[in-house]
C-alpha cells in the first residue's frame, strides 16, 4: 500500500484539509488566468485552428499527470486504487460531452475557465457562469424524466488498459506518443492558420517532450504492482492482525450492524454457487474468490459508511479474500468469525442444527445439510436481532475514513 495519496483529514483535520483544497483550487485558477484561459477569444481560437494553446496545455497536464501517477504507482509510492476515476456511463457520457462541446464552441468557455473569467469580472464569463447555474437548475428539475437513460450503460471504473486489454505501461507510452503527434499537428495548424512562425515556438519543448517520453518508457519497464506484490508489502502488519483475530467479527456483531441504519453492511460471500444457493445471508453479494479482484473498483465506490464483511463456509476462503481486498486498500473489511457455519450455529433453530449437522465435514465446507436450495428464504438468513440480543461478543469493528477521494472530475 503506497504512502500516497496522503490522508489529509487524518493529518490536518477537516478544516486543515479544506484549506489545502482551497489553496490547490486557487493555484489552479491562477494558473489558468495567467495562461490566458480567462479570455473567451483565446479559448475559441482553437476551434478555428489559429491558437491551439488550450489543446497543448490541457493535453500536457493530462500526459504529465498520467506518467507520474503510473510511475509512482509502479514504484509502490502511490496506491492507484485511491485515485478517483470517474465511473463510465457510456451513452450519457457521449451525449453530455457533445452538449458541453457545443456550449464550449458557442460560449467560448468550459465550466472551469468560465469561473476564472468571472472571477476577474469579465462580463462574458459572468454571463456564462449564470448560464451554467441555470443549466444545473434545469437538469436538477428534469432529470427524473430521463433518469433511466442517465444511469444507463454503466461500465464502472473503465480505463484504456481495460479497453485495449493491454499492459498499463504500453498504454502510457502510446498516449504520450499520441500527445506528441497532436502537439506537432497543433503547431502545423497554428503556422498554417494563425500568426505563429517556427521561431515563436520555444526550443525547450523538445527537451520536455523527450523527458516525458523517457518517464513513460520507464513506467513501462517498471510495470505495475500485482495484488501479490501489494500484499507482500503489508503482510507483516496485516498477518499480525489476522493472528490476533482482530478482523474476525462475531456473528452477533455483524447482525447488530445489519440492524444499524447508520451503517451499510456489504456482505461478500465467496463460496461456490451451489453453497450460496443452498443458504446465504440476506442481501449477501455472491462474488467467488476468482472474481473478487475484478470488483475492487466498484467496492471503492461504495459510501464511506460501508462495512464489508467476507464470509465463506468457515474462514479459509474468506481469509484469502480479506487479504486480496486489504492489499487493494478497500477500507473497513472484516471476516465473519466461523463463516456461514458459525452463523448457523449462533442463529440456527436447535432442531435444524441437531438434525442437519455434518460432524465430519471438511474444512471450509458447509457443516449443515439443507434439503432444498433455500438461499436467503431460510429463517436464519435474517434473524430477529431482539431475540438474540443477549448473545455476548467482543466488538472489533473500527470504521476508518477513506484515504482516497470519493468524487471529482473536470469542470
Amino acid at each position: 500500500m503506497g504512502e500516497f495519496p496522503l490522508p489529509l483529514t487524518d493529518m490536518l483535520g477537516q478544516n486543515g484539509a479544506y484549506l489545502v483544497y482551497l489553496v490547490i483550487g486557487f493555484a489552479f485558477g491562477y494558473t489558468l488566468e495567467i495562461a490566458g484561459f480567462g479570455k473567451s477569444t483565446k479559448l475559441a481560437a482553437q476551434f478555428y485552428l489559429r491558437d491551439m494553446t488550450v489543446l497543448k496545455v490541457m493535453f500536457s497536464a493530462i500526459v504529465v499527470a498520467m506518467v507520474l501517477i503510473f510511475l509512482t504507482s509502479g514504484l509502490g509510492l502511490l496506491d492507484y486504487n485511491l485515485i478517483w476515476v470517474n465511473p463510465t456511463y457510456l451513452w450519457p457520457g457521449i451525449i453530455g460531452g457533445l452538449i458541453m462541446g457545443v456550449g464550449f464552441i458557442v460560449g467560448g468557455f468550459c465550466p472551469g475557465t468560465s469561473i476564472v473569467s468571472a472571477a476577474t469580472f469579465k462580463i462574458d464569463g459572468i454571463v456564462f457562469v449564470l448560464g451554467v447555474f441555470f443549466g444545473i437548475f434545469l437538469f436538477g428539475e428534469t432529470v427524473g424524466l430521463y433518469e433511466g437513460f442517465w444511469h444507463s450503460s454503466y461500465m464502472g471504473r473503465f480505463t484504456l488498459p481495460e479497453l485495449f486489454n493491454a499492459d498499463t505501461g504500453v498504454v502510457v507510452v502510446g498516449v504520450v506518443i499520441m500527445a506528441l503527434a497532436a502537439f506537432a499537428f497543433a503547431e502545423f495548424m497554428e503556422k498554417r492558420f494563425g500568426d505563429r512562425t517556427q521561431l515563436t515556438f520555444p526550443r525547450w519543448r523538445f527537451s520536455a517532450a523527450g523527458a516525458v517520453l523517457a518517464v513513460g518508457v520507464t513506467t513501462l519497464l517498471v510495470g505495475q504492482p500485482t495484488n501479490a506484490d501489494k500484499w507482500a508489502a503489508i503482510a507483516p502488519e496485516q498477518e499480525a492482525r489476522l493472528n490476533e483475530r482482530a478482523v474476525q467479527i462475531h456473528p452477533m456483531e455483524l447482525l447488530t450492524y445489519m440492524n444499524d441504519r447508520g451503517i451499510i453492511t456489504y456482505v461478500i460471500d465467496v463460496r461456490s454457487e451451489s453453497d450460496f444457493n443452498q443458504f446465504h445471508l440476506i442481501d449477501a453479494h455472491h462474488i467467488p474468490l476468482a472474481s473478487l479482484l475484478g470488483t475492487v473498483s466498484d467496492l471503492h465506490l461504495q459510501p464511506d459508511n460501508t462495512l464489508f464483511v467476507i464470509t465463506s463456509n468457515d474462514e479459509t476462503a474468506a481469509t484469502e479474500a480479506w487479504k486480496i481486498l486489504t492489499a487493494e486498500a478497500v477500507p473497513n473489511v472484516y471476516i465473519l468469525e466461523g463463516g456461514i457455519n458459525g452463523w448457523l450455529t449462533t442463529f440456527g433453530d436447535e432442531e435444524f442444527k441437531q438434525q442437519s449437522f455434518i460432524a465430519d465435514h471438511p474444512d471450509d465446507r458447509l457443516a449443515y445439510a439443507f434439503p432444498l436450495a433455500l438461499g436467503q428464504r431460510f429463517p436464519a438468513a435474517n434473524p430477529n436481532h431482539d431475540v438474540f440480543e443477549d448473545v455476548e461478543y467482543t466488538s472489533k469493528v473500527v470504521l476508518t475514513i477513506k484515504r482516497g477521494a470519493t468524487s471529482g472530475g473536470c469542470g
